[in-house]
C-alpha cells in the first residue's frame, strides 16, 4: 500500500498561496517521511492543474492509491491536514 500525496497547487503571484506555503512545511515536520508532498506551480504545470481541475489556488488535493481522498481550496491549517492525513497512513 502506498503513502498518500498532497499536492499542493499554488502560483507565485498568490497572496493566499505565500501564506500556505509554512504551514506546509510545518505539516512535513509534523509528518515526517509517512506522507509524500508535492508543490505544483500551476503557471508552469497547466496540464497537471487542467487534469485535477484547478480553478483556485491555493487547492490541496489528497491522494491515495490513485484515489483522490480530499479536495480542499483556500489557506488550511496543518492540524486540519494532519487529521485528514492520518486515517490514510
Amino acid at each position: 500500500m502506498s503513502k498518500p500525496v498532497l499536492m499542493d497547487f499554488f502560483a507565485e503571484w498568490c497572496g493566499p498561496c505565500k501564506m500556505q506555503t509554512p504551514i506546509i512545511e510545518q505539516l512535513k515536520d509534523m509528518m515526517g517521511d509517512s506522507v509524500e508532498i508535492k508543490k505544483i506551480d500551476v503557471d508552469s504545470n497547466m496540464q497537471l492543474a487542467m487534469k485535477y481541475g484547478i480553478q483556485v489556488v491555493p487547492t490541496i488535493i489528497i491522494e491515495k492509491d490513485g484515489k483522490i481522498e480530499h479536495r480542499l481550496e483556500g489557506v488550511t491549517p496543518a492540524d486540519t491536514l494532519q487529521a485528514l492525513l492520518n486515517p490514510l497512513l
